[in-house]
């Protein structure tokens, strides 16, 4: 094989390899992660609440809060996350995060920049998170916290 022929086959080798990689971390909303058991939930609703077309689940509005548990390299590991509903959608949401390591503040950090894109204008019973921001172990204390949400929002 001639030089220039095994740089090209060699340069579009590691095209795709890099490609492939991308596409790796590309953000998906739709992929079912398992979250870890227990966490603690509070709720401060306000007056008024939605029926959901189609869930049969009726949510009042208000500011709700729980904390979900996810397991890292780390070790066990806890998010918090505050919801704002109105009419079943999500109208605000803030993390708040529990870092035990440098590594966790990094991702849960990055966690909490990119989930308001993913999911502020959607109704509740849509959410499933699987990665946010190249943050993917965290969607599984944040949906865990959103289901401990949706019943306490009921």
């Amino acid at each position: 094989m001639r030089p220039s022929v095994r740089k090209s086959v060699f340069a579009g080798i590691a095209g795709l390899s890099l490609a492939g990689t991308v596409a790796g971390c590309a953000p998906s909303a739709t992929e079912n992660t398992p979250a870890a058991p227990a966490g603690s939930a509070a709720a401060t609703p306000s007056a008024g609440s939605s029926s959901l077309a189609g869930s049969g689940a009726t949510y009042k509005d208000g500011t709700y809060s729980a904390d979900g548990n996810y397991v890292s390299p780390n070790g066990t590991e806890t998010v918090g996350v505050e919801l704002t509903l109105a009419g079943g959608t999500v109208k605000d949401v803030n993390i708040t995060q529990h870092p035990s390591n440098p590594n966790t503040r990094k991702f849960q950090g990055e966690f909490a920049g990119g989930i308001a894109s993913q999911i502020v204008g959607k109704n509740i019973d849509e959410l499933n998170v699987s990665k946010v921001a190249g943050s993917s172990l965290t969607s599984g204390g944040f949906n865990q916290a959103v289901e401990q949400i949706k019943s306490e929002a009921q």
